[in-house]
């Protein structure tokens, strides 16, 4: 079953909505830059000071009776445009969706699959703190439009490229390492700017005058400067910290993609290559009573990219969200994919789960609760749309959880059984991580420090134990506790609020679920305050019964 791309059931429903919205978003926009004139980046404060800019205090003011002036102006049409816009909440689809059909070719890694009985699949999974530009500066992000222009560009950039395993000539090692930003020429500038995108890119400076070395693809291994990184490794799984995204990825899960226009700029960057998006996915404004009890200004910020046709989708809105959280649309989205492969006379179809959770500290019991429905709607969800002439071969949860896997105030979290039913790579248990576990919340304040700022820097951050705990949030106590972190002869990895989980009952009927290869993605450094991470599923299928 195709999707209708529209969310409104008519173009007449439609067109009010553009009316509304169109009124609406004057004022939206005032407001936006009302705030983002007051509120600097450290990133805006530092290259004041090399700058010698004197005149910021000026344009503060001026920029502030300006949009306020404005915003008053612009009111009273906000107003007239939000009575018309409030009421098609209530028919209104809770997703839009994009498709396209892919110009951008991209590598089919199972083109010959029925020769080696292995299908396999890459899933990414980050959250992209795309929030209205004003409310992203207090996470010590700006220009949200550029950011997404330039993260649609950074995708395509790493995943078109060719899937390469260059050998290690080396007798520390004999594993194969997959490209880094060390062996692999870096992209061409980008046209993000952090202060005035309309002149000389501030930010493209520092990367572009940073002395870290920059050596040759062309050259041997041995020759580098910096030598080639080795994988961590759990049992036969390799692990890395990459300043490239993966090659090939199959799905795309992102989390606070709450900015519309920032939505459709990302889609716009992914749709040549993923030609099946769904973007502004939640409720807004007052739902039925049992879903969304209270107003809803954002959507939930979820968006899904995949190179599979989506085949049905669905969305709830979690009902329990308190103080700032609820003002949010923050729930579930669950969608079938349609893999275009078939094993007999059954065709191949996956599961793929995305997810944000309630955020604040020491809300534990909220999230908690959020996950017992997410589990009920995902085996619902799936109880339906299962058909008997289908087989899955994946069933994927990712997103950000807000709770990790080593502070004391998420115990009650940590011990959910959601990890009973699905995997988590990363995960020794309740409360323990794996050694080679990194976290994946960054700390705002050294977004744009040396160490953070570039793809290449980050990744040697986040490879090197000492440096990750000035960069990376560290646990949080229990009320009243002390905090004793690490424990004795365990590694600091810091929060790591970002999942990916893979689910093997769903599969294990007709074949086996390996975990292939596990990446941690820096080349979104100074474009978000998370790790972006990645994984690789391999499915063994069972072969074919003779009749």
């Amino acid at each position: 079953m195709s999707l209708r791309e529209s969310p409104f059931p008519n173009f007449f429903l439609e067109g009010l909505h553009a009316v509304g919205w169109g009124l609406i978003f004057p004022c939206f926009w005032f407001l936006d830059h009302l705030l983002a004139v007051c509120i600097s980046t450290s990133l805006e404060h530092m290259l004041r000071r090399e700058m010698e800019c004197y005149l910021h205090p000026l344009q503060v003011v001026f920029g502030f009776v300006l949009f306020f002036i404005l915003f008053i102006i612009s009111t009273p049409f906000a107003l007239l445009g939000f009575v018309l816009w409030v009421p098609l909440q209530a028919v209104r689809r809770p997703f839009a969706y994009h498709h396209q059909e892919q110009i951008i070719p991209m590598e089919d890694r199972n083109a010959r699959w029925e020769e080696s009985g292995k299908v396999s699949f890459v899933f990414l999974s980050g959250n992209l703190c795309m929030l209205p530009d004003g409310v992203a500066r207090f996470n010590n992000l700006g220009h949200t439009q550029n950011r997404a222009a330039y993260i649609g560009k950074s995708i395509v950039q790493g995943v078109t490229r060719p899937h390469i395993c260059i050998f290690v000539d080396s007798p520390s090692s004999c594993s194969t390492v997959t490209p880094s930003s060390s062996l692999i020429p870096q992209p061409a500038p980008s046209s993000y700017g952090s202060i005035d995108v309309s002149a000389t890119n501030p930010l493209e400076d520092i990367r572009e005058t940073d002395d870290l070395p920059k050596p040759s693809c062309n050259q041997n291994s041995n020759q580098h400067k910096d030598p080639p990184r080795t994988l961590l490794r759990d049992a036969d799984v390799p692990v890395e910290v990459s300043a490239l995204f993966p090659s090939s990825v199959d799905v795309m899960c992102f989390q606070e993609v709450f900015d519309k226009r920032a939505a459709l700029k990302l889609t716009r960057a992914l749709g040549p290559l993923y030609g099946h998006v769904l973007y502004d996915v939640g409720v807004y404004a007052c739902q039925p009573a049992g879903t969304c009890s209270s107003f809803k200004f954002f959507n939930s910020g979820l968006f899904l990219a995949s190179r599979y046709p989506v085949m049905e989708a669905e969305y709830h809105c979690f009902p329990n969200g308190r103080g700032e959280d609820a003002l949010a649309a923050k729930g579930l989205l669950t969608v079938k994919v349609e893999i275009g492969l078939r094993k007999g006379e059954k065709k191949m179809v996956g599961y793929i789960n995305c997810t944000h959770l309630h955020a604040p500290e020491g809300d534990g019991a909220i999230r908690f609760e959020q996950l017992n429905m997410l589990t009920k709607w995902i085996n619902e969800f799936q109880a339906v749309t299962r058909r008997e002439d289908e087989m899955v071969v994946f069933d994927v949860l990712c997103g950000d959880f807000n709770f990790d896997n080593c502070s004391p105030n998420d115990r009650l979290e940590q011990s959910h059984s959601v990890f009973e039913d699905y995997m988590d790579p990363c995960r020794a248990g309740a409360g323990r991580e794996k050694p080679w576990v990194i976290g994946t919340l960054l700390e705002h304040p050294t977004l744009y420090d040396e160490n953070t700022r570039t793809p290449d820097s980050l990744q040697r951050t986040l490879e090197t134990e000492e440096l990750r705990k000035d960069y990376i949030s560290p646990p949080v106590a229990l009320g009243g506790v002390p905090l004793v972190y690490p424990e004795s002869d365990q590694p600091w990895t810091g929060r790591r609020i970002d999942y990916l989980l893979y689910r093997e009952s769903a599969v294990s009927s007709h074949g086996k679920t390996e975990l292939e290869e596990f990446t941690y993605v820096t080349q979104l450094a100074g474009l978000t305050d998370h790790v972006p991470l990645a994984f690789r599923l391999a499915v063994s299928l069972d072969p074919q019964p003779a009749f």
